[in-house]
Formats: structure tokens, sequence, C-alpha cells
């Protein structure tokens, strides 16, 4: 790895993480940037989840005590993330890295949508459904939800907080914690699988791990401050940035 590969992971993981401590979205700042290093888009992607696990486990953690009920409805929402993010992972791995590289711009774009206008999706899918608790339901959606998590994920703690929001009755707290467990498990499941095949570039992983980590607690702090406006329009751009980017690089 070279210096300037190392500090482009080192900043990025640092303003994911804070991005994410705030107002979410990170990899839309992390998976570009291991692009932009030269990784090929699949082991990007691997190597991007492994180094955003801590963030996902510490907001896990941190929201715990704000965990509804452990019910049979909760415990099958744990399973269903499991086995999702799993599904997820291993249709990554059959994927081939032109297919994936092709739609790529695609993914990053619509990740950027999702995050730019998850209220508006909360809302919508709400009406749609009526608002009501439906656990059922609620289960029936978290699996695709989870799929994606596992082939891509950027966006993916946007969609849950819309499902929670549209099929059950939990408070916004609530919904978040179970949406960090949620993401938590959907993660973990893939990178154990990514690691498992040996596609997990760990140099490059092990590298931003750290720094991102560290903008997460950072973003914990001036959260307090920093008007999470700001970092949610930050991301957008980047967001619609890097698909016009790889749009032309790929498609062009």
């Amino acid at each position: 790895m070279t210096f300037s590969s190392i500090l482009i992971m080192v900043v990025a993981g640092f303003f994911g993480g804070l991005a994410n401590s705030i107002a979410g979205g990170a990899s839309l700042v992390t998976f570009p940037a291991l692009l932009s290093i030269g990784l090929p888009p699949i082991i990007a992607n691997a190597s991007n989840t492994v180094a955003l696990l801590p963030g996902n486990l510490l907001g896990a953690f941190g929201d715990r005590h704000k965990l509804p009920a452990r019910d049979a409805a909760f415990f099958t929402g744990l399973a269903i993330a499991l086995v999702g993010g799993t599904l997820g992972a291993l249709l990554l791995l059959i994927s081939s890295d032109q297919f994936f590289s092709n739609i790529v711009p695609l993914l990053i774009g619509v990740a950027t949508l999702i995050f730019a206008f998850g209220k508006d999706i909360q809302r919508g899918l709400a009406t749609l459904i009526g608002g009501a608790d439906n656990p059922i339901l609620r289960n029936v959606l978290l699996f695709p939800t989870s799929v994606y998590g596992g082939y891509f994920g950027a966006g993916v703690g946007v969609m849950f907080m819309a499902l929670f929001g549209a099929t059950s009755s939990l408070d916004v707290r609530a919904a978040n914690a179970n949406k960090n467990v949620l993401g938590f498990l959907t993660n973990v499941s893939a990178a154990v699988i990514f690691a498992w095949q040996a596609v997990v570039n760990w140099p490059v992983a092990l590298t931003m791990l750290p720094a991102t980590a560290v903008g997460g607690f950072a973003g914990a702090k001036l959260i307090k401050v920093l008007p999470a406006s700001w970092v949610r329009a930050t991301i957008i751009t980047i967001g619609t940035v890097m698909t016009v980017i790889y749009a032309y690089r790929t498609w062009a």
C-alpha cells in the first residue's frame, strides 16, 4: 500500500464513521474511497463491510436498553437478518466482477436516493400499509432488506427505519435500537462469509477499521454541536458525485 492510499483509507474511514454516528450513510463515503485506490468492486465491498463492523457493534451495544420485548417476533427478526445477510453475501460472491462493476453506479445512486428521501419513504410506506403494528408483514419485508444489506448495504439502515416506521408502533428510539442490532447482524453474517471465502483485503480493512471507530466516537461528541443536516447534505453530495463519476466510467 502506498502512503496516498493509506491516507485515503484513514480519512475516508474517519469521515465515514463520523457520518454514520451523526446521520448514517458511511458506505457512501468509504466504498468509493476503496474503489479509488484500485480495489476490485467485490473485494472493496467485502473489505468495507468488515471495516464498518466496529461502528455497527457500538451502535447496537449503545442502544441495547431501548430494545423492545424479547418475544418471538423479535428473535424471528434477528434470525431473518442473519439468514438474509448470509444470502446477500453469497449472492455477491457468485456475481462476476464485471456484473458487479456494471451495477455499482446504480447501487450507489439508489443508496443515495434512499438516504436523501428516507423520511419520505418512511411516510409513504406507512400511508400505504396503514402504519399499524404488523409483525408478519415486517418480517416479510425484513428478508429482502437484509439480503440487500449483505449484498451491498449502503442505505440499509434507512430502509430498516422505514420498515419499522410503517409496520410497528415502536417509538423512534426503540426502532433505532432495533435497526442497529439488525444492521450489525446483517453485516457480521456477511463479513463471516466474505472472510471464509477470502475476498477481504485484510490490510485495507484493518487500516480503515480503527479510523471508522475513531470517527464514530468523534461523531458522538460532535452531534451536540454539528448540525446533522450539514452532514446529510455533504453525504448526499458525495453520493451524487460518485454516482455520476462511476456511471460515466462504467456506462459511457
